[in-house]
């Protein structure tokens, strides 16, 4: 279902969205028909009662036919409905939880900060770093701050934020919030001009005296930084589906020009050195395709799997990236320009290495986690 969805709905416009920054409204609709905007989330809020595998194997085939499309799946599966499935009440999921599901509406994960001319630079993965303040008056919490880069935030109806609640308590005095975007006070940067992932909108989030009901509280005071990480580890699942997606457009692209484009009398595929680029594309993307279904299939068991996302998500980047660059070669000029997949797709895969945890962040959590088993 997701592959003929990618084929015949996805791929043939995925260049036209992105060369007009052009949201792909009416293929999101359709993914909330299919059920992919809340694959694992219970059919009681309006999910598909499927797992995290289920959920890498979709991100993966919607990735492949475009990889905007797959970023504003991931971030309403992972970064948006993953906290509020797992830390929200009953009363919280039916009204921030189910519209999203079905696709109705879009939410947004506000987590990372812009630099700050008299203060902190920004926080990017240091989650405990946040200047965003929350300040509770009654039953109601009042908010200031700026989150910057957020993937869909042109066109979400509902966010979780993370907010400083007790500055005193550093990390443990962080809470998160469900703030709606059309709130008194609440305002968007510009749209970001990005290298690649074009047809998603990313922006800063802006927040100025937002009141919000004490009721918007996700989870408790201070379980903030909790939900930040278990929700990034979740998050890494669906950024390595998509960046496996990525390097699987990519060796299509390459594979199929190897065996149409003819050089010295045969294909170029018959040639050891394409041979070779070919396989090693193929071997970095299966490799990285097995981290991911192990991580996923540890989440859905239970189990301990922030490192195995880590792994996931770093080898699934740098395969995306190497494959989308050995496609170009592949092609040569062909590859080089924009009305060719492969230009898009390296474009694309560059961002993969950088959010929801750069590689550099990806180490750090894997030594750090395997330090841990000695």
């Amino acid at each position: 279902m997701c592959r003929k969805f990618a084929d015949e709905e996805l791929a043939p416009n995925a260049g036209k969205w992105d060369k007009n920054h052009e949201y792909p409204e009416a293929a999101v609709n359709k993914m909330g028909e299919l059920g992919l905007m809340g694959i694992s989330f219970s059919s009681d809020y309006g999910g598909a009662d499927l797992d995290y595998l289920a959920y890498a194997i979709a991100m993966e085939e919607v990735s492949r036919g475009c990889a905007s499309t797959g970023v504003v799946m991931s971030v309403q599966n992972s970064l948006y409905g993953g906290p509020v499935d797992k830390f929200g009440t009953d009363k919280q999921k039916e009204e921030f939880l189910t519209p999203y599901a079905m696709g109705e509406k879009i939410g947004c994960f506000g987590l990372s900060e812009p630099p700050h001319p008299q203060l902190q630079p920004g926080n990017g993965s240091d989650a405990g770093a946040a200047s965003t303040t929350a300040v509770k008056n009654g039953d109601t919490y009042t908010i200031n701050g700026t989150k910057a880069w957020i993937t869909n935030a042109h066109d979400a109806s509902m966010a979780v934020v993370f907010a400083t609640t007790d500055k005193s308590l550093k990390h443990k005095g962080i809470s998160a919030f469900l703030v709606p975007t059309d709130s008194e006070g609440f305002s968007l940067g510009a749209k970001e001009d990005k290298l690649g992932i074009c047809a998603s909108s990313t922006g800063n989030l802006i927040m100025e005296d937002v009141v919000v009901p004490a009721s918007n509280l996700l989870g408790e005071e201070g379980m903030g930084f909790k939900i930040a990480m278990m929700t990034l580890d979740a998050g890494r699942i669906g950024i390595a589906g998509q960046a496996l997606g990525i390097a699987s457009a990519s060796i299509d692209c390459a594979v199929k020009y190897a065996l149409e484009r003819k050089a010295f009398g045969s294909p170029i595929s018959k040639l050891q050195m394409i041979q070779d680029k070919l396989a090693k594309m193929a071997l970095a993307r299966d490799s990285a395709r097995l981290l991911t279904w192990r991580a996923a299939m540890l989440k859905d068991t239970g189990k301990n799997y922030t490192k195995e996302a880590a792994m996931a998500k770093l080898a699934a980047s740098e395969a995306a990236t190497m494959c989308a660059h050995q496609a170009i070669q592949v092609l040569g000029g062909m590859g080089y320009v924009s009305d060719m997949p492969a230009e898009r797709h390296y474009r694309d895969a560059r961002i993969t290495e950088i959010y929801e945890g750069t590689s550099e962040v990806q180490h750090l959590v894997i030594a750090g986690n395997l330090l841990k088993e000695y």
